[in-house]
């Protein structure tokens, strides 16, 4: 695992894991774990929480940007960090679902629109991060897979909720059974991602977007964000809640044991059904 960052300060804020921006009324949230491929660990998630709720409480907040340092946006949970929680994995992951799942409510709830600016690969949980906010722009080089059965476990981070919704059910059941591989534009024509632009302009176009958009009314837009999850139930909190008991009895099976296992060892792992 890639040595902790020193604690960086910005906006009066300190992060480890998180480098946070601002440009006027636009934040931009990046995460720079990038010699893990932006792996989330513990201290990722609880960054995130932090952020999250700060850039909720701070109304002169307007535009939300979230990418990624480096050749990959997020590769999901740190599975290293997993492994060395032994049997006590089960729990360590109703820990870090309740916390991550926290920022992904409070990303979705905010008045601020989130723009997820998807600098390469996503996968697991960074799948879900990448499509959990309300407009999603992907560079040429993105690729997003689920990811989760591979390694013996249950998807988290509100994809069972967004992918389905923007998808449609059979795609979303396609994506977390096979594990397909997407290119961003297959992401654009399958939904989940609203375009697509070259590489070196991902970030002057994501920053652009949200400076039109913190000119907007942003207290509209909060109220149509929180409208549309209505819509679809009002249910974010208790489907998070959901995968998180899901992902943790997923850890506790022999199969997940030997997913995570068979990750780290560069290996097809053995699956037993058990």
């Amino acid at each position: 695992m890639a040595t902790p960052h020193a604690s960086k300060t910005k906006e009066g804020m300190q992060f480890e894991t998180l480098d946070l921006e601002r440009s006027g009324a636009v934040a931009r949230v990046t995460l720079d774990r990038p010699d893990a491929a932006n792996a989330l660990n513990g201290q990722m998630m609880s960054d995130l929480l932090d952020v999250s709720i700060a850039l909720d409480e701070d109304p002169t907040v307007r535009a939300v940007v979230l990418t990624g340092r480096g050749p990959m946006f997020c590769a999901g949970g740190d599975l290293a960090e997993f492994s060395r929680a032994g049997d006590t994995l089960p729990a360590l992951l109703k820990k870090l679902t309740t916390i991550f799942h926290g920022a992904v409510a409070r990303f979705a709830r905010m008045d601020a629109p989130l723009i997820t600016a998807i600098n390469g690969t996503a996968a697991g949980a960074g799948f879900s991060l990448a499509v959990a906010g309300e407009y999603a722009m992907a560079a040429e080089s993105a690729r997003f897979t689920m990811a989760y059965t591979n390694a013996g476990l249950t998807p988290d981070g509100s994809s069972t909720f967004f992918i389905s919704r923007l998808a449609g059910l059979r795609r979303a059941q396609e994506l977390m059974i096979t594990n397909r591989l997407l290119s961003a534009r297959e992401a654009v024509d399958w939904c989940l991602v609203n375009e697509v632009v070259p590489d070196d302009r991902l970030q002057d176009e994501a920053m652009a977007l949200a400076e039109r958009l913190a000119s907007g009314p942003t207290r509209a837009f909060g109220s149509v964000k929180r409208l549309l999850l209505q819509s679809a139930g009002d249910a974010l909190e208790s489907q998070m809640e959901a995968e998180a008991r899901a992902i943790a009895d997923a850890a506790r099976s022999a199969d997940g044991r030997e997913g995570i296992a068979a990750f780290l060892a560069k290996r097809k792992p053995s699956f037993t059904g058990n």
